[in-house]
């Protein structure tokens, strides 16, 4: 009965997905994914690319090794790029951080500057009253 079940929702799961041939140096893949079959394509392109820049570069090296090589830089980049977003996103907090102590810094300000105007009206009036008794 589970078995069913879990077979049902793998199934509806793979039909939401797109299957996707690609050929990468002359070898035909067919991949399941809910990207863009263009996006995929793109991809292919790409891997492609680098693999033939290897190979063309050094002829002792193989295909298969090639694309060890071209996973190898993806990651690297994929580790780098996620690095360098670590460290904005520590930067960005940082600066949502002092803002938010300037923010509190100008509230606190204006409380005292309000205060500050109050008390001014205060001994504004006291002076009056001091002029009026000082007159009679």
């Amino acid at each position: 009965m589970y078995y069913n079940i879990i077979n049902s929702f793998l199934k509806g799961i793979s039909a939401m997905l797109n299957k996707v041939k690609v050929n990468i140096c002359g070898k035909e893949y067919t991949l399941q994914t809910e990207e863009e079959p263009s996006y995929i394509f793109s991809l292919a392109r790409y891997v492609e690319k680098k693999i033939n820049e290897i190979t063309s570069s050094n002829t002792n090296v193989s295909q298969a090794s090639a694309a060890v090589m071209v996973a190898f830089m993806a990651i690297d980049e994929l580790n780098q790029t996620n690095r360098n977003l670590d460290n904005l996103r520590g930067e960005l907090k940082e600066y949502v951080d002092e803002a938010d102590r300037v923010t509190s810094e100008r509230d606190n300000a204006v409380r005292e500057l309000e205060i500050i105007k109050t008390k001014i009206s205060q001994l504004e009036g006291n002076k009056k009253l001091k002029q009026l008794k000082d007159s009679i």
